[in-house]
């Protein structure tokens, strides 16, 4: 019995925690692993509607270009907090379930453990809540239009008063229609420009919209521009008749209070045809018009009050333009240099576009002489100008076609003016349009008479009769436009007619057809030619851009001295007409971008031609045997994307010896190797290659195209097989052997992973890749390091002007070094998620401010060599 002992054990602490079970607070204890479990089970639920919900969004976003819905994105960032803070409770629940005992009634710490259950229940619930409210028939609508788009302006002078009288009648409410009227050249487009610019840059409630009304455009135009602001413009748009058009237009702006800024109409403007609600005091909106007609000023709103004349420039502002164009250095290059400048001022009377045409022509006259002559010049020069312009501006704008070198350079001039009206034209075309008129010099090489030509329309750059809109393109203002014409029109030796661009359905009537040198009829509707014209003179026929169906046989009979013949941009035309034999002295013919099925074997009598455009012709199916081996003279021969085999007529043009241009378009990399094996004309004449709808390669030896001295644009497009394109040492001679090539364009080459051959291409001005969904980086540094001469290379790119990035979602980098980029100008990356690096440094682009183009959060995550080099750069982000 000694050693019998006694415990005392309390089982009141217990008692009481398991009898708080019973309570409603302590449920949170007993229930805590299954809420554990089922918060486990909720949570991954949750993240699974998340994420298919993001995939609708990205869908909706980047293939539809729509914006994501505000409850959506609600949504979203409220379902991403939810898991977050489940997922941080769900790590933190070990340590609290390992507590429990007593089969989970008990708890060693009850506060802190009904704490933590009251927080896994009441989020289980909020989890529960947010998946039951993730049910979104829709994710995403059309992003709304801006109030105004912000045009392209420059600095102005002088029109601040002219400002501040046109916003002052926009404040007016019971003014519904102003006008801006004056002399064509004299500021009201700049004005107009700067009332945009204006709604732009302050809050309002207005729907802004710009268009435009040239002189002799239908209301269809302004329709259709209207349509595309206001988000009417789709594939259905077009077939609509214009009282269709006119409807929908009403039915979207009667519910809205709009401002619509009307440039340069010609003639009264009927509105309510167009679709227009008239402006009143009640609806508050605002017609804003600018024309060069008084007359048409008083029909569109007879109380004069609220029209502005816009006015030619006083003495003083107008000395401030024009030294601005010709620079205070010329102006002090000689004493009496100023008092004449202030003579060609006054001789200008004010008038902005003859300063600034003018003060840039005279920039480059350093002595007295040259200043001397202009006066003299623009003094004596009297001729009459074309109704409804004014006497006083063509004598002054045409001071500057007086001042070009010669005769050629003043023809040159007068033949842009047969394209229309804001027309962009492509240089190489009007160069060899030129050519085909016989307007340049005799050259012994087409390279040298096509060089002639760009060097001409860099004069005629310089001159500011020609606007430069890009590399590859230049226009012409309709001003300087109508001056050529009317040039044209008071010449003896040369006789214009020019109805381009001005909506013809018909085959136009003429009474002198027999004195008629050069034709246009581009630009317009006409689907039938069926009268024949007697044009015993002419020598240009220009017929592009048209619907023509039909050209009839003998059409072209009475057209013996016609030298070049336009039909391009014309779909519909699927035949030519065998009555073509009858152009003996054809030396160009373009056409490019017809709907053309078959080449007539009559064109064997064009033994003159010398140039032959066939791009884009997709229906092209034949082509006579010997045709093209026919045309012995020919120097330009252009199939680039031709529905005809190209391989088919190689061997043809292997007779043609003055072949000098060549574009050729393969279907398979074994048609490039067996047409490689052409190498006469394919090294000296081959300027455009395009590869497309390959599947017969995985590997392209690129290094074989190297041999082509003069190829200036490579295109690969829907290659998906294609996986590489190899670079043999053993052939290159030296690190840049693309020394032509500009251009380089990669359109859907799936498997493709790199494209590290360019770096042979050192003049490589524009490289766009799209819809690679391999490739993985622009230069491989580990292939770049197998050739010698070319690891380290810091010239990389260094003729770039434009990269052009879209559809690649596993680029990762463009190249692993920083470099210079010394001539970039645009960046454009969109659908890149893993790019996050840009080898850029603060020198890119000399300093200069490059628009970057790209979603704004995937900005927000690029990397950077340096604070210094972000901000050298100008991000523009677009929805998605």
């Amino acid at each position: 019995m000694g050693n019998i002992f006694s415990i005392s054990l309390s089982l009141d602490p217990i008692n009481t925690r398991c009898s708080d079970c019973a309570t409603g607070q302590a449920s949170y204890i007993c229930n805590l692993e299954d809420n554990l479990h089922a918060l486990q089970a909720e949570v991954a639920g949750l993240k699974e509607l998340r994420s298919d919900l993001m995939s609708r969004v990205r869908i909706a976003e980047d293939e539809q270009q729509l914006k994501r819905l505000n409850q959506v994105e609600g949504w979203l960032s409220r379902a991403e907090t939810l898991i977050n803070d489940a997922d941080q409770l769900i790590v933190q629940s070990p340590q609290h379930v390992e507590s429990l005992c007593m089969g989970g009634c008990c708890f060693t710490h009850p506060r802190s453990s009904i704490k933590f259950g009251k927080q896994i229940a009441k989020k289980l619930q909020e989890v529960k809540d947010q998946k039951e409210n993730g049910d979104f028939s829709d994710v995403a609508s059309k992003p709304p239009l801006p109030s105004a788009t912000e045009r392209p302006s420059e600095p102005t002078v002088g029109l601040e008063s002219n400002f501040n009288k046109v916003w002052s009648c926009l404040q007016k409410e019971q003014v519904g229609i102003s006008g801006i009227y004056g002399l064509g050249g004299v500021g009201k487009t700049t004005l107009l420009n700067q009332i945009n610019n204006k709604f732009h840059d302050t809050t309002h409630d207005y729907h802004v919209i710009w268009a435009v009304a040239s002189q002799d455009r239908p209301i269809e135009r302004v329709q259709d521009q209207i349509a595309e602001r206001i988000g009417l413009s789709n594939e259905g748009w077009k077939s609509k008749s214009l009282d269709e058009k006119a409807e929908d237009i009403f039915k979207v702006l009667c519910k809205k209070k709009f401002a619509l800024l009307l440039d340069d109409i010609w003639e009264w403007f009927d509105l309510t045809r167009a679709g227009l609600p008239l402006p009143t005091q009640e609806n508050g909106s605002k017609v804003i018009f600018t024309t060069r007609r008084l007359d048409v000023c008083c029909q569109m709103q007879p109380n004069m009050d609220n029209n502005i004349r816009v006015e030619c420039l006083p003495p003083g502002e107008a000395f401030k333009m024009f030294e601005k164009k010709v620079g205070s250095e010329t102006l002090r290059m000689h004493p009496d240099i100023c008092k004449l400048a202030e003579a060609v001022v006054e001789e200008c009377a004010g008038l902005p576009l003859a300063l600034i045409t003018i003060g840039r022509a005279m920039a480059s006259k350093k002595t007295l002489r040259e200043w001397e002559y202009a006066i003299e010049v623009l003094r004596q020069s009297a001729a009459s100008v074309l109704p409804g312009v004014g006497k006083e501006m063509y004598p002054k704008l045409k001071f500057s076609y007086d001042c070009l070198p010669d005769e050629r350079f003043r023809s040159c001039f007068l033949y842009c003016s047969l394209y229309p009206e804001d027309h962009l034209i492509e240089k190489d075309e009007l160069v060899y349009c030129w050519i085909g008129e016989g307007l340049l010099d005799e050259h012994t090489t087409l390279s040298s008479a096509r060089n002639q030509g760009h060097f001409i329309i860099g004069s005629l750059i310089d001159a500011c009769l020609l606007e430069k809109n890009d590399n590859y393109r230049v226009k012409m203002h309709d001003v300087i436009r109508d001056m050529a014409l009317w040039i044209a029109g008071e010449s003896e030796k040369e006789k214009f007619f020019v109805k381009s661009g001005v909506q013809l359905k018909e085959q136009p009537k003429a009474k002198k057809w027999e004195e008629v040198t050069r034709m246009s009829l581009m630009g317009n509707q006409i689907e039938n030619l069926t009268e024949i014209l007697e044009c015993p003179k002419l020598q240009t026929l220009f017929l592009g851009w048209n619907d023509l169906k039909v050209i009839m046989d003998d059409f072209f009979n009475f057209m013996p001295m016609l030298w070049v013949l336009d039909l391009s941009h014309n779909m519909k035309l699927e035949e030519l007409p065998v009555g073509i034999a009858k152009l003996v002295s054809l030396e160009h013919l373009n056409l490019s971008f017809t709907g053309i099925r078959k080449l007539p074997v009559e064109l064997k009598t064009l033994a003159k031609l010398k140039y032959l455009n066939l791009d884009w012709t997709r229906n092209l199916e034949m082509i006579p045997q010997q045709l093209i081996s026919s045309f012995s003279k020919l120097q330009v021969l252009k199939m680039e994307r031709c529905g005809y085999g190209c391989l088919l007529v190689l061997e043809e043009m292997e007779h043609l010896k003055y072949l000098n241009v060549l574009t050729l378009t393969f279907k398979s990399a074994s048609e490039l190797e067996k047409a490689s094996r052409f190498n006469k004309f394919f090294s000296r004449a081959i300027e455009v290659v395009c590869l497309e709808d390959s599947r017969d390669s995985r590997s392209l030896n690129i290094m074989a195209l190297a041999k082509l001295q003069h190829l200036c644009i490579l295109r690969l497009s829907s290659c998906r097989d294609l996986e590489e394109m190899k670079i043999e040492r053993n052939i290159i001679e030296g690190a840049g052997c693309f020394h032509s090539l500009r251009t380089v364009s990669l359109v859907e080459c799936n498997h493709l992973r790199d494209v590290s051959w360019v770096t042979f291409a050192p003049h490589l001005k524009v490289l766009v890749i799209m819809d690679c969904e391999g490739l993985e980086e622009i230069i491989s540094e580990e292939k770049l390091g197998e050739v010698a001469e070319l690891k380290g290379n810091s010239n990389l790119f260094s003729k770039l002007e434009i990269l052009y990035l879209w559809g690649l979602p596993k680029l990762k980098t463009i190249y692993q070094h920083a470099l210079p980029f010394p001539q970039l100008k645009e960046i454009y990356i969109r659908r890149c998620p893993m790019l996050k690096k840009l080898p850029l440094n603060s020198n890119s682009a000399k300093g200069q401010r490059l628009v970057i183009e790209g979603y704004e959060a995937w900005w927000k995550d690029v990397e950077w060599e340096d604070e210094s080099t972000k901000n050298a750069f100008l991000p523009s982000f677009r929805p998605p």
